[in-house]
């Protein structure tokens, strides 16, 4: 089973943010298989805030779906993330993107992520680790996503 998340910080000791989260993710028994390279990104949605540091993890879990997200809620809360405006600012996130090839759409779930097409910053640590992993929902690899969006933003 192939589950993916995605780590961002843009606030604080942002590698140390995001290395800190990996170690959580193990102190509760979720198994971190692989980590891509950590990749300096603009803020995406709300501009006017600092850059980001981004990583995609390849992890392992026994958890289902809505029980891995209340685990990365709670890393993000045990950390001190706080909410203060959407898309904005914040020392750690966790984002459900793939789950296997599951389809999920619950009120506080959707899965795989419904913008992860659209954010290079997804796409391109995802790119990194998992090229030929396929889209569930888009029935496309993570390759194909990545090399569409490198597309629509040529100039």
């Amino acid at each position: 089973m192939a589950i993916y998340i995605a780590l961002g910080s843009n606030l604080g000791d942002t590698d140390n943010n995001l290395k800190e989260a990996l170690r959580r993710l193990t102190l509760k028994g979720i198994r971190v298989c692989r980590v891509s390279d950590f990749m300096t990104t603009k803020p995406y949605g709300v501009t006017d805030q600092p850059d980001f540091l981004n990583a995609v993890a390849e992890i392992e879990t026994d958890k289902s779906p809505t029980e891995l997200l209340h685990v990365l809620l709670q890393i993000e809360q045990e950390m001190g993330r706080n909410r203060i405006r959407h898309w904005g600012e914040r020392n750690i996130d966790l984002d459900l993107l793939l789950f296997d090839d599951r389809i999920i759409d619950l009120p506080e779930l959707q899965v795989p992520h419904p913008d992860m097409q659209n954010r290079d910053f997804v796409l391109g640590p995802l790119a990194q680790i998992a090229p030929e992993v396929m889209h569930p929902a888009l029935r496309k690899t993570i390759r194909q996503l990545w090399e569409q969006l490198a597309e629509k933003k040529k100039p």
